[in-house]
């Protein structure tokens, strides 16, 4: 009876524990919930703000309080800035630019990490070193001899210097994080191809590249961010109005009298939804891409 009824205790205590164990873990589960639902807020409250902001006008955005709705949401102000401010053309040019950046960095810096990781000459490791040294250089200290660069070349006020410095800038970072993956990358899928006698080129494109596609949709809206973000290059680099992006098309509507703070406003709410757009369609991809980079075979 005894033996029994040790037994009986211990099973109890095991059982006690157990439901400790759960409840902690639902409590756990519950305060990280509610602290992740907070920061989630204070990164969308922004955004919803500015939407608000956009449709206010001048008077309305200094009588009232900054946080109020607007009384007669003001959608002109997208119009107006679409057809009249030059955005649609501001808009296009950064299309323009962030993608041929974009492409040709991912591309270049696949080509990069392929020929470091995948095959073996004399050179490698210090190749290695000088891209990432670059990670290391203030980008902007470059800015005077960049323009005397492209000053020599006739690239000023010509988006291909714009492009180019993008590419180059963010090819470093791009290679660190496509490094980590490209170490995971099984090595008997390229040598079964080289097996059935595929080319390097073949082995590249068909075969290396679509198994990189995660940590590729990492690199792409990172460099896209930036890319699309970025304003001093652009204000150095560029003067005709025909090449500039929104970023620093957006200073149109600052006069030195006057500044229409709602234009302003549906410009920035302009420039933002490519990027969330984006974000919204990798967002998968770049979790995945960062989760299989973390891991070194």
């Amino acid at each position: 009876m005894e033996i029994r009824s040790n037994q009986q205790v211990k099973k109890n205590v095991s059982v006690q524990k157990e439901k400790g164990r759960l409840l902690l873990s639902r409590l756990g589960k519950t305060v990280l919930y509610i602290v992740l639902s907070i920061i989630a807020a204070l990164q969308i409250y922004p955004l919803i703000w500015l939407f608000f902001f956009s449709l206010k006008g001048d008077a309305e955005i200094f009588s009232n309080s900054p946080f109020a709705l607007p009384e007669s949401p003001k959608w002109e102000n997208y119009v107006t800035v679409w057809s009249q401010g030059n955005i649609n053309l501001y808009f296009f040019n950064s299309i323009l630019v962030t993608v041929s950046a974009v492409v040709l960095t991912v591309l270049l810096a696949s080509f990069v990490t392929f020929a470091i990781t995948r095959m073996q000459w004399k050179w490698n490791k210090l190749v290695l070193g000088l891209f990432m040294v670059g990670i290391m250089i203030p980008v902007h200290s470059t800015l005077i001899p960049l323009f005397q660069f492209f000053m020599k070349l006739n690239l000023i006020d010509h988006p291909l210097a714009i492009i180019l410095t993008y590419t180059a800038f963010n090819l470093p970072l791009t290679i660190m994080i496509l490094l980590g993956f490209y170490y995971t990358l099984p090595r008997e899928v390229e040598e079964a191809a080289v097996m059935d006698g595929c080319s390097i080129h073949r082995i590249f494109f068909q075969i290396t590249l679509p198994m990189t596609t995660p940590v590729i949709s990492t690199t792409v809206i990172i460099n896209m961010i930036y890319n699309w973000n970025e304003f001093v290059f652009v204000n150095t680099f560029i003067s005709s109005d025909s090449y500039k992006t929104l970023t620093v098309g957006i200073q149109n509507f600052i006069g030195q009298y006057a500044t229409d703070w709602g234009a302003i406003g549906a410009t920035l709410m302009i420039s933002i939804i490519p990027i969330l757009i984006m974000f919204f369609f990798l967002s998968n991809r770049i979790v995945e891409g960062i989760a299989a980079g973390s891991v070194k075979g």
